[in-house]
């Protein structure tokens, strides 16, 4: 006795049509889309310029302050002295609003008073994300 598979019956429920259907309107949606899109950019417009706009995101900006063994302070390696360097941050908290890092370097036979003085004048020109850097250790 042998076994009888109706084999069209398998094969044939598979309907393609809606998919194709679907397939074609993704199609014409974003050729569409797409040529709105260059039809916008092509309008000559002059546009205005900004003379105090910032851009949205900016990276962290640092601000070093070197301190010598003889306790001379640098900013952007040039000699400065305190007082200079209380309106140097001053002026770097106005440029970079609530973004301001300041990494405190200092020579490791400089008295602390002037690490300590310098992160006065950090403290008074309102910057909170500043720290000291030591030599690391390998």
């Amino acid at each position: 006795m042998s076994v009888r598979i109706d084999k069209g019956r398998l094969a044939g429920g598979l309907d393609l049509t809606p998919m194709i259907d679907v397939v074609f309107l993704l199609m014409i949606f974003f050729l569409v889309a797409s040529k709105l899109e260059e039809a916008d950019r092509y309008i000559d417009v002059v546009l205005p310029k900004a003379s105090a706009a910032r851009p949205l995101t900016s990276q962290v900006l640092e601000f070093i302050v070197n301190i010598d063994r003889n306790g001379s302070y640098f900013a952007g390696a040039k000699p400065v002295e305190l007082a200079q360097l209380q309106g140097l941050l001053k002026q770097a908290v106005a440029d970079n609003p609530q973004k301001q890092k300041v990494v405190v370097r200092a020579d490791e036979n400089t008295a602390h008073k002037f690490v300590v003085a310098a992160m006065n004048a950090c403290v008074q020109a309102g910057i909170d994300d500043y720290q000291v850097q030591s030599a690391s250790t390998e």
